[in-house]
């Protein structure tokens, strides 16, 4: 029997944190096979503020994922985001003292080392290297270098950097929920690996994730990841928002939001009223619908419009940078009704809402194919590409050999009975050709190796 490729993701937001037990089936299609779901305490715009908390709400989501599944999880694939983290591009080259010899997998060991050597500020350390393209002799545009002779080997990278601190904070409050960290992944790239198809990402795409604390961006064209950014608003500052121009509690802002909400407050008419329950007996509120849609409108052009920032930066607007296949909306903020038409207003940009369903398989929860998920969705698919044995199944495992008597000899009438033997298959492990990677996944595998063994490092020390 071929060994089960159980694959776990962790989304830890701002307003929850997600668990997810997934696997390949055999289409190829994600099967989901768990999820737990907590709601986040100790969390701020990306970035843990209260350890103790942070772990209780981890633990929780885990432990119900572990219940809904039953599988018992060893590590998990963790994303990363939060007010911290920025990007940067950057091109560097090395000198090849033989030009006639193949180039290998030494050779862009030795390019993505001297990124590391870039002076960063204090506190920041380098958590991402991403290859754009490469150079060879002035010859460009080159996507796969490996097998190619030449004497300079240059290459653009985006390099994402981010607090050091605030990832081993992740890191140890992981550890502290009894689980491992077996990799990193920056949440914009794993919500695009859930929600974007290939011809997007080549033709060019801006990805928008809109959570609870922070507004993710990740932008693609040619099939590589050009620019990304985190914008540190969300979800949260339209509920504040709601809470304040209203004069009511969170709880109530939230649910007015979700279930009347709309950003463009042009449909609502004067007279659309909702009355909310007053607190302790007092006289419930009477909330026109139009000064609601108002409100949120307002918090969401804000947000819209330093995405837009960003994208200019990019420089969208060059003909050879042009994305092609506009704005993909995803993360829970992306539920908000017309959402979809306030940002095709603000940008010209074609836009879409990006459901993960493409990738799951046809049986999956309804729940689970929500924006919502994207980035759950996304880390677990990060964990599969990794080949992770992240959980194990929680159950009975029969012996080679079972010894099965019917009763005492003594027992039966002058009759004796003979013991029976059963023999019980052994496990054989099937290993099956691998495909070849790209330099890009070496790349973003092995540093990333590199860099959650240094967490683990940091971790063990500290105690």
């Amino acid at each position: 029997m071929e060994k089960e490729n159980i694959a776990v993701g962790l989304d830890i937001g701002t307003t929850k944190i997600v668990a997810m037990i997934g696997r390949k089936n055999e289409y190829g299609k994600l099967e989901i096979l768990g999820v737990g779901k907590s709601k986040s305490l100790g969390v701020k715009r990306g970035v843990v503020d209260n350890i103790t908390q942070t772990i209780q709400s981890i633990t929780l989501a885990v432990q119900e994922a572990e219940a809904n599944s039953g599988y018992k999880i060893k590590d998990v694939v963790v994303g990363i985001a939060g007010q911290h983290i920025r990007s940067i591009q950057h091109s560097d080259y090395i000198s090849r003292s033989n030009a006639e010899e193949v180039i290998g997998d030494k050779d862009i060991d030795l390019l993505i080392n001297q990124v590391h050597k870039l002076a960063m500020l204090p506190g920041e350390e380098i958590i991402h290297v991403l290859p754009q393209e490469f150079k060879i002799d002035g010859q460009s545009e080159i996507k796969e270098p490996i097998g190619m002779c030449g004497g300079r080997l240059e290459s653009s990278f985006h390099v994402v950097v981010g607090q050091a601190s605030s990832i081993r904070n992740v890191g140890r409050c992981i550890q502290s929920s009894g689980i491992e960290l077996s990799g990193l992944t920056l949440e914009p790239l794993a919500s695009a690996d859930a929600v974007l198809s290939q011809e997007e990402k080549e033709a060019g795409v801006a990805l928008i994730d809109i959570g609870g604390g922070t507004t993710d961006l990740a932008i693609f064209k040619d099939g590589i990841i050009r620019h990304t950014a985190v914008i540190p608003f969300g979800g949260n500052v339209i509920t504040d928002d709601i809470k304040e121009g209203c004069s009511i509690i969170e709880k109530q802002a939230e649910l007015l939001k979700v279930k009347f909400g709309s950003a463009w407050p042009g449909e609502n008419k004067d007279n659309e009223i909702v009355s909310i329950p007053g607190l302790r007996g007092r006289e419930p509120k009477e909330i026109s619908l139009k000064n609601l849609s108002k409100i949120i409108h307002a918090r969401v052009v804000e947000i819209i419009e330093q995405v837009f920032v960003e994208i200019k930066a990019y420089g969208h607007e060059d003909p050879r940078r042009k994305l092609i296949a506009g704005i993909v909306l995803t993360g829970g903020g992306a539920q908000l009704k017309h959402v979809k038409q306030l940002v095709e207003y603000i940008t010209g940009m074609d836009t879409r809402i990006g459901y993960p369903n493409e990738h799951l398989a046809g049986d999956s929860d309804e729940e689970i194919s929500s924006p919502l998920y994207a980035t759950a969705v996304g880390l677990v698919m990060n964990s599969i590409d990794n080949n992770s044995q992240s959980a194990v199944r929680v159950s009975f495992s029969a012996p080679e050999k079972v010894n099965v008597y019917r009763a005492p000899v003594e027992q039966v009438q002058g009759v004796e009975v003979p013991e029976i033997e059963m023999e019980v298959e052994k496990e054989v492990e099937i290993e099956l050709p691998m495909q070849p990677e790209s330099t890009e996944t070496k790349i973003r595998k092995s540093f990333f190796d590199k860099y959650v063994d240094k967490i683990k490092e940091f971790l063990d020390n500290a105690e």
